[in-house]
């Protein structure tokens, strides 16, 4: 009896997927009623990317970064310091 299903399940889909008009999905309906009133402005194939935000410098980053390892080293030479043996 499930074998039955299958194939009527089967030969459901493939009559579905056969079928020559097929309905849009609501998405494609919304978009095209909004775009029927007013239509998207063309876009470039590869558009230029948008301004960058500020960057930060190099040098700044790079102090921060130092800074913090140092003070892990610290922290960690201290608590070895402070380490009973």
């Amino acid at each position: 009896m499930p074998e039955q299903d299958d194939v009527e399940r089967e030969f459901d889909i493939k009559w579905a997927d056969g079928a020559e008009h097929k309905e849009p999905s609501a998405r494609a309906r919304m978009l095209a009623a909004r775009w029927k009133e007013n239509p998207p402005a063309p876009q470039p194939f590869r558009a230029d990317p948008g301004p960058a935000g500020p960057r930060r410098s190099s040098w700044l980053s790079t102090t921060i970064v130092l800074g913090i390892v140092a003070a892990i080293i610290l922290l960690l030479g201290y608590a070895q310091f402070r380490a009973p043996y």
